[in-house]
């Protein structure tokens, strides 16, 4: 493969305006394809084969739900006041006007349909459109443009999200994480033009990633979630897989070697272990269609197929770039500075790290305190609770927020999320009188503040009732209330007349949603830690080094669901991150987290561990190898990290609480397996292994291929297996 990649990047590198030609044309046919066949995105999370699924597609046949789409308008008082006559004939006044909006069918006076609280502090105005898609952001605007006259009058008017708008999932703290990256390269490379390749190509892969994931958009229910983790990843790999064969194809120049040559060698060195990291990843990603949940599995695809992109970005058009800029990648200052003589991992024995040096010379004290650290952190995961965010957990200063509040203060905490109670009703018995007996029955059960009839089918056999729990829809008495409804179902069908009782609704769908991924979670981490044992055996041909690396892989992760569980769920630093209130952990964050980290883990695994297995191979000398090989890594592998950090935690402070849970797993997640775990635990435990760490049964490793994924018998023997590249057509750079 390195012979192959090594030919790769010579024909790059020489047929450069090709390569750059071939992808602006990728870009233009994938925009093409967007504006052709691409729709509007879809959040749906429903899972085929829960119970919740299944009475919402019933309902949909016997019961179909109207078309229009709505939003909430909640008017409230100042605490310990009532609205007065006169505060509801300025708020009818503005109903009127909002009912005239284009788009809006109707805006109900809760003067006329009661829904007031029993303080009469707050009413709650639904606001209907007219069918045939979204409200216009001119006509939002204009609906909420009634909290002018309304503030004039004394109430305050708080808006859901039907009406101001799903939050933004990107702002400017993304852009701020991208410019820590910028600042990052050129810390790491030493000059602008270096570090704009980098961000060049991850740009150049995100937009052929994601036009290729909104192509599919009327193909497959892709939701906002999918976009934005395809972003994240594409972003955050494009740049750290460029930033690995630049950082080599640079220090190469520096030793005199030939651009044309070091752009070759780069790809099929560090270019074959970007290949070999990007596939991990990838196959991480997809095996996350193996709960075989829908829109898990769209995630997982959308992200691995940015994912593959960005490999392929970074193997192709990187060295077309780099033949492109020449001499310029390094300055001058630091070609004049070249010629220190090198040690046998290719850094200058002056510089060897100061810190492997301390986790070397101490690494029984390093390890015992690096996991003691780590458990510490992964306490909290221990209470972890599994859910999907409501409203609550919007930022407390956005309006659907303070909406949600209102309702919950005026109303009680289980109308913002109510359960539908569908059952089945026998032919020739009365389906008002079981409707009634079954509202009297689930009136009195525990947890449920009030029950009404809802609506029953035209053909009489097929009805539902509204329960509205005591407690809001992530509560735990809320999730045990569904369970219990179910569990007793008998009962209800004995005490009403009805058949075939069962729970939905969308607070019932996140529930078994949850349940559903929470059942996935370990046979996808049995897949993923068995993946992880193979592919690192093939790499490192060593028994101890797999079982190494995937027990950091466990504490990384353990680790991180510590950290998002004590911020999201306990609700620490809540101001810090605006976090909202406290509730259960996103249901798929946990199994993503696993996919992303372990393909990042091996990355940073990969790229230290095997300067170590270099080094020892050549020099036999294991504990020597330890530090030789992480000096020759350390410097790019953080540079990677806080690359990735920056990227990732652009997104903690996004208005979207998926995407804000996701950034903070992620960042965090890399900062511990990146510094604590590969820069730390594992030198200190190579150390104490000594050469035991490279130990392989004879039997084993005849059987075993030799993958080189670092391309040393490129770096050995660069002509082996490897035709001569074609002539450049002008020798661009000459060191």
């Amino acid at each position: 493969m390195s012979g192959l990649l090594y030919r790769v990047g010579a024909f790059c590198f020489h047929r450069r305006w090709l390569t750059v030609s071939a992808w602006v044309a990728t870009i233009v046919i994938v925009f093409a394809s967007v504006a052709t066949f691409g729709g509007p995105l879809n959040d749906s999370t429903g899972i085929p084969g829960t119970q919740s699924q299944e009475l919402l597609d019933k309902l949909e046949d016997k019961i179909p739900a109207p078309k229009e789409k709505s939003g909430r308008m909640v008017v409230a008082a100042p605490a310990g006041e009532q609205i007065s006559p006169a505060q509801f004939a300025v708020l009818a006044g503005e109903l009127d006007r909002i009912s005239a909006l284009d788009q809006v069918k109707d805006a109900s006076d809760p003067a006329v349909t009661g829904a007031v609280s029993p303080d009469r502090r707050i009413a709650v105005v639904e606001v209907v459109y007219e069918a045939g898609g979204s409200p216009a952001d001119t006509t939002r605007a204009a609906i909420m443009a009634a909290a002018d006259p309304l503030a004039d009058a004394g109430l305050e008017a708080q808006f859901s999200p039907g009406i101001s708008g799903s939050p933004s999932a990107i702002g400017s703290s993304e852009i701020v994480g991208i410019v820590i990256a910028a600042i990052v390269l050129v810390a790491a490379l030493g000059s602008l033009i270096a570090a704009g390749l980098p961000l060049l190509t991850a740009l150049f892969g995100v937009a052929v990633g994601l036009g290729t994931v909104f192509a599919f958009t009327q193909v497959f229910s892709i939701s906002q979630n999918a976009v934005i983790l395809a972003l994240m990843l594409g972003l955050a790999v494009g740049i750290d897989y460029c930033l690995f064969i630049v950082n080599r194809h640079r220090n190469q120049m520096l030793r005199g070697m030939p651009a044309a040559q070091s752009a070759a060698l780069s790809v099929g060195t560090s270019g074959n272990a970007v290949l070999f990291a990007g596939l991990t990843v990838v196959i991480a990603l997809a095996a996350l269609t193996l709960p075989g949940i829908p829109f898990l599995s769209v995630m997982g695809l959308s992200a691995a197929g940015a994912v593959a992109v960005a490999v392929l970005v970074a193997l192709t058009l990187t060295p077309a770039l780099l033949s492109l800029v020449g001499n310029r990648i390094i300055p001058r200052r630091a070609r004049e500075a070249a010629g220190t003589r090198t040690n046998d991992a290719g850094t200058s024995p002056k510089r060897e790290s100061r810190w492997a040096r301390f986790v070397t010379a101490h690494p029984v004290s390093v390890v015992i305190s690096t996991v003691l650290l780590l458990g510490l952190v992964s306490i909290p995961a221990l209470s972890m609770r599994l859910g999907l965010p409501d409203e609550s957990a919007n930022l407390p200063e956005s309006s659907s927020y303070q909406a949600y509040k209102l309702i919950e203060d005026g109303f009680g905490a289980g109308t913002n999320g109510p359960l539908l109670v569908a059952a089945t009703i026998p032919e020739r018995i009365d389906a008002e009188k079981v409707v009634t007996a079954l509202t009297r029955k689930l009136t009195s059960t525990e947890h449920v503040a009030a029950a009404y009839p809802a609506a029953i089918s035209d053909d009489g056999t097929f009805a539902t009732v509204q329960v509205i729990p005591v407690d809001g829809p992530s509560s735990q008495s809320t999730e045990h209330l569904v369970q219990a409804l179910r569990a007793d179902a008998a009962d209800y069908e004995r005490d009403s007349g009805a058949t075939d009782v069962g729970v939905t609704g969308q607070t019932a769908m996140n529930i078994d949603v949850s349940a559903k991924l929470a059942n996935a979670l370990p046979l996808y981490l049995a897949v993923v830690i068995g993946l992880s044992l193979v592919l690192l055996l093939l790499v490192f041909r060593s028994i101890l080094v797999p079982l190494k690396a995937t027990a950091g892989f466990l504490l990384s992760l353990t680790a991180s669901l510590g950290a998002v569980v004590a911020v999201f769920q306990w609700g620490w630093f809540s101001e810090l991150f605006g976090t909202g209130d406290p509730a259960p952990i996103m249901a798929f964050l946990p199994i993503i987290l696993i996919g992303v980290l372990f393909g990042l883990a091996m990355d940073y695994q990969m790229f230290l561990v095997s300067g170590m297995r270099e080094s020892y191979v050549q020099r036999g000398d294991a504990r020597r190898a330890v530090r030789a090989g992480y000096s020759h890594g350390a410097r790019v592998v953080t540079a990677a990290a806080i690359i990735m950090i920056a990227v990732f935690g652009g997104f903690v402070f996004s208005e979207v609480p998926d995407i804000r849970a996701i950034g903070f797993a992620l960042g965090f997640g890399v900062f511990v397996d990146a510094f604590l775990v590969r820069m730390t635990l594992v030198p200190a435990l190579m150390q104490i292994f000594g050469r035991a760490a490279w130990w392989c049964p004879a039997w084993l490793a005849r059987i075993l291929p030799d993958v080189d994924v670092e391309g040393s018998r490129l770096t050995r023997h660069p002509a082996d297996g490897v035709r001569e590249a074609p002539e450049p057509e002008r020798q661009l750079v000459k060191v």
